[in-house]
């Protein structure tokens, strides 16, 4: 049966997958593990369970439900790392108190080391540059920097945070960046880095990304200091293709270029590893304060979705769900943090109607 929405196991591929997200995968078996998370994440998790019911998509879900501060199991981990491919809405991590990040366990977990998000102007949204090309990619190293949760106290009043920089780290996460941006037709690779500050940690990422640059001639390559970078991308944001980031610096990024396209709600993003995969918003916002409204924006893990079925090879149904996605916006059907009046279930039925006119 397509588009169940049950929780099944089946067994695994040993396969290793190339993400480059210019790729597909090459994994036969459509099995995805589901995070539906925080806040408003069991609601766009819903969402894109239905869209894909109506548009066909050969996909069963396994769902795991670690909202409310549980703790990422080793059942979770099993399960990602046996399909390969996971669908995750956002997880709260407590601000000051409470254990580390679930994000950054199952980044560690899973060595999900790039954190990859598209941030692309889209039609019929009202954005903070209508008069110029926003389509950047932010690639994040996802496992170090100021993430990497090596803190302590020296003495009372007196707190010490480590920034772990590698060579190894730096070198994976720059030819990503550069082999994305040759999957994808990219034309131009961008260092964001403090390196006049922090000369031996940035220092090394900058230097690493230049030397791995100059295997690249075909790309454009430049580097900018991460304040200037801020102010470059409000200021004049066509500028920049593909940016690759020290931790810290890619959420940073990652959070303005949601912003340039309308909001937190429109970016989807992936976290890549060498094995595995996890699809996601760009912006990890858990909107507590709407969840369970109905007012929820699903457009960005909608988008995620979309990425999902390209890197499983299911080209046809990526373009049946993204082209919905853009023809219900673009008919001014929209959730009100974007200017319009839907709640999320009337735009998530609106792009199921789409889909079911427009069947082949």
């Amino acid at each position: 049966m397509l588009g169940r929405l049950r929780t099944v196991v089946k067994a695994s591929s040993s396969n290793s997958i190339r993400n480059y997200l210019g790729y597909t995968s090459g994994v036969q078996k459509k099995t995805v593990t589901v995070i539906p998370g925080d806040g408003i994440g069991p609601e766009i998790t819903s969402s894109v369970m239905g869209v894909f019911q109506a548009a066909k998509v050969p996909i069963e879900w396994e769902i795991f439900d670690i909202s409310g501060g549980q703790p990422i199991s080793q059942e979770l981990i099993a399960s990602i790392s046996r399909n390969k491919v996971a669908l995750k809405g956002p997880l709260y991590t407590e601000i000051l108190s409470g254990s580390q990040s679930r994000n950054m366990e199952l980044r560690k977990a899973l060595d999900l080391y790039a954190h990859v998000i598209p941030c692309k102007q889209i039609p019929g949204i009202t954005a903070r540059h209508d008069d110029v090309k926003v389509d950047l990619v932010v690639i994040r190293e996802n496992t170090q920097g100021e993430y990497s949760g090596l803190e302590q106290t020296l003495t009372p009043g007196v707190v010490q945070s480590l920034k772990i920089i590698t060579k190894e780290a730096s070198e994976r996460i720059a030819r990503y960046a550069f082999e994305y941006a040759k999957a994808n037709g990219r034309k131009k690779v961008t260092a964001v880095h403090k390196a006049n500050i922090q000369k031996q940690t940035d220092g090394l990422f900058l230097a690493t990304c230049t030397e791995i640059a100059k295997e690249y001639p075909e790309i454009t390559y430049d580097n900018t200091i991460i304040d200037n970078c801020c102010m470059q991308l409000v200021k004049s944001p066509e500028q920049y293709d593909v940016m690759v980031t020290p931790n810290l610096y890619g959420n940073i990024v990652s959070n303005i270029g949601a912003a340039l396209i309308g909001g937190p709600g429109l970016a989807g993003g992936a976290n890549v590893g060498e094995r595995s995969i996890i699809f996601e918003m760009g912006a990890h916002h858990v909107a507590a304060d709407i969840a369970g409204k109905d007012k929820a924006n699903p457009t960005g893990l909608l988008f995620a979705s979309v990425m999902m079925l390209k890197h499983l090879g299911l080209n046809d149904h990526a373009s049946k769900v993204e082209n919905a996605i853009n023809a219900v916006i673009k008919e001014g059907n929209k959730t009100t943090d974007i200017g319009g009046t839907a709640s999320t279930k009337e735009f998530t039925g609106a792009i199921i109607d789409y889909i079911e006119k427009n069947q082949n």
